[in-house]
C-alpha cells in the first residue's frame, strides 16, 4: 500500500497547473487519468488528442496482470470504465465534428502568429482588421481576409485608410503569399461559418458525468501555428463569453494544453502579453488551464509564475542544456527533502513529482508519487466506436455542413465593380459632353458667303441659312441617336 494518496483538489484546479516530462514518460497517461477524475466529478474537459490514442477514453479498459499489480501498488481499486466523449476535427482531419472560427473571431494577433508576420506585417494586418470592423465587412474566411487586402492597396481603397495609416504593397504581398501558404495547408477548412461556439465544451452527460472534449490532430506537426493558436483563441473565447464566478467548489471547465511550446515559440511580445493576462484573468471565470510539454523552460516565466500545480515526470539531462534546464527547474519547486536534481532523472514511466495548490491555497510538500492506471482504453478506439461517436453528437448537425454567406469578399467585389461602372459611365458622359460642345460651336459658326453658280442654282427659292440649318439639324439628330443608343448597348 502506498505511504500515502496524492490528490488534487478540485477547488484548486483552476488556480492552473502543468505537466511536463521527457518523450516517453507517461504525459498523456497523465492527461487521462485527470480528465477521468475530473469527468467522474462532473467537470468537462478539453484537451488535444495529438497521437489519437486519448480517443480511447470512450472504450473500458481491458485488465491485464501488469495493471493489475500496479492497480494493487497504489492501493487502487480499478475497474473498467468507459467516459462520455465528444471528438472534433480541426482543419477536416481526423475523425469528429469540425470546428471552424471566422477570420474576424480569430483576430489579428492570433493570425499573425499563425501566419508567422514579423511586427511591421503584424501591424499592417490588425490595420485590414481594423478598417473591416469599422466598414462592417465579415471576415469570415481566408478568401474574405485575400479580397480586403488586394482592395485596400488598390488606388480606391488606399483612399479608404487616409488619416489612420496605409498598408505598402510589399507588406501586403508578403501577408497575402502567407495566407496563400495557410490555405495550401487546409485552412480553408477552418475559417469559415458556422462558428464554433466554446460553451459547448462545457457540457455533461446524462449522468452527471463531465463530457470529455477530444480535438483529434493526427497531423499537428505539418499546422503547429494553427492548432497552438486555435487552442488560444478558444481560451480568449471562453475568457470574453464567461461571466465572473469567482473561487468554485469545483471547475467549470479544466483545459489541457499540450505541446504548449507550440504557442510561445516564436511569439511576438503583445501574444505573449495577451497569453499571461487571459491565463491570469480566466482562473475568475471557473476555467482551470493546464501546460503540457517537455519542460518548465518551454512556458514563459511570467505564465509558468501562475501555475498552482504541478505534475513533473522524468527529466532527461544528456547534455549541458539540458543539465543547467534541470537545475532551473529544481529552482521552482518549494524546498524538499528529495534530492530532486538526482530523481528527477531517475523517475520511472508512470511516476512523477507532484506539488499542488493545498484547500488553503499554499503549495503543498513535494511528493515522489506512483501514478494510477487509467480505467479507459489507453489504445485508440475503434474507427466504429468513434463513428458512433460523431453521429450521436449533438453538435454534428449544428457544425457538420459549412455555410458560405455574403460577407467581405462578395461585397467589395460588387464595390469593385460598381466603381467600375462609375468610371465608364463618367467617360461616357465626358464623351457626350465634348461632342455636345462640338455641334453647338458648329452650329454658332457664321454661314458661308457666295459659292459657285450651280450651289446657287440648287438653293434657288430658299433662304440659305435655313437650308444650313436644315442639314446641321439633321447631322445633330443623327448624333444623339447613335450615341445614346451606344450607351445602353454598353450597359
Amino acid at each position: 500500500m502506498p505511504a500515502a494518496a496524492v490528490g488534487l483538489p478540485l477547488s484548486t484546479l483552476n488556480r492552473h497547473g502543468l505537466v511536463a516530462g521527457a518523450t516517453g514518460t507517461g504525459k498523456t497517461r497523465t492527461l487521462q487519468l485527470m480528465a477521468e477524475g475530473l469527468s467522474a466529478a462532473g467537470v468537462p474537459t478539453f484537451l488535444a488528442d495529438v497521437k489519437g490514442d486519448l480517443s480511447g477514453m470512450a472504450t473500458p479498459g481491458t485488465a491485464s496482470d501488469r495493471l493489475r499489480g500496479r492497480a494493487a501498488d497504489v492501493g487502487q481499486a480499478w475497474e473498467a470504465t468507459a467516459f462520455p466523449v465528444q471528438l472534433l476535427t480541426l482543419g477536416g482531419l481526423g475523425t469528429g465534428t469540425p470546428v471552424r472560427t471566422t477570420v474576424t473571431d480569430f483576430g489579428p494577433l492570433l493570425l499573425a502568429k499563425v501566419l508567422g508576420l514579423n511586427a511591421t506585417q503584424e501591424s499592417s494586418l490588425q490595420l485590414v482588421v481594423h478598417w473591416a470592423d469599422a466598414q462592417g465587412l465579415a471576415l469570415l474566411d481566408l478568401a474574405d481576409l485575400r479580397s480586403t487586402i488586394a482592395f485596400l492597396v488598390s488606388d480606391e481603397g488606399a483612399a479608404e485608410l487616409k488619416g489612420i495609416g496605409g498598408i505598402s504593397r510589399a507588406t501586403a504581398g508578403v501577408i497575402l503569399r502567407e495566407v496563400a501558404g495557410l490555405q495550401a495547408q487546409g485552412a480553408d477548412a477552418f475559417f469559415g461559418e458556422p462558428a464554433f461556439e466554446t460553451a459547448d465544451l462545457l457540457r455533461t452527460a446524462p449522468d452527471g458525468r463531465g463530457v470529455v472534449t477530444a480535438l483529434q490532430l493526427p497531423a499537428v506537426q505539418d499546422r503547429p501555428g494553427l492548432y497552438s493558436t486555435f487552442l488560444m483563441w478558444l481560451l480568449a473565447d471562453l475568457f470574453e463569453e464567461l461571466p465572473e464566478v469567482g473561487d468554485v467548489e469545483r471547475p467549470r471547465l479544466v483545459f489541457f494544453f499540450d505541446e504548449a511550446h507550440l504557442l510561445f515559440a516564436d511569439a511576438s511580445r503583445e501574444l505573449l502579453a495577451s497569453v499571461t493576462q487571459t491565463v491570469r484573468l480566466i482562473r475568475s471565470k471557473g476555467v482551470g488551464v493546464w501546460f503540457v510539454t517537455q519542460t518548465p523552460k518551454d512556458v514563459p516565466a511570467d505564465v509558468l509564475a501562475q501555475l498552482g500545480g504541478r505534475v513533473q515526470h522524468a527529466l532527461r539531462a544528456h547534455t549541458p542544456d539540458d543539465a543547467a534546464a534541470l537545475r532551473a527547474t529544481v529552482r521552482t519547486y518549494p524546498a524538499s527533502d528529495h534530492d530532486l536534481e538526482e530523481l528527477l532523472t531517475t523517475l520511472g514511466t508512470g511516476e512523477a513529482v507532484v506539488t499542488v495548490l493545498s484547500e488553503r491555497g499554499a503549495p503543498t510538500p513535494v511528493a515522489w508519487t506512483r501514478l494510477r492506471a487509467p480505467q479507459s482504453s489507453m489504445e485508440p478506439s475503434a474507427p466504429d466506436v468513434l463513428a458512433s461517436l460523431v453521429a450521436a453528437s449533438p453538435l454534428h448537425d449544428r457544425y457538420a455542413t459549412a455555410v458560405d454567406r455574403e460577407s467581405a469578399h462578395e461585397l467589395l467585389a460588387a464595390r469593385t465593380e460598381a466603381a467600375a461602372e462609375r468610371s465608364r459611365r463618367s467617360v461616357e458622359d465626358e464623351a457626350r459632353r465634348r461632342e455636345l460642345e462640338r455641334i453647338e460651336k458648329d452650329l454658332r459658326r457664321p454661314a458661308p458667303r457666295g459659292g459657285t453658280t450651280s450651289r446657287r442654282t440648287a438653293s434657288r427659292g430658299s433662304d440659305p441659312l435655313d437650308a444650313f440649318l436644315r442639314s446641321v439639324g439633321t447631322t445633330l439628330g443623327r448624333e444623339i441617336t447613335r450615341t445614346v443608343l451606344g450607351t445602353r448597348r454598353r450597359r
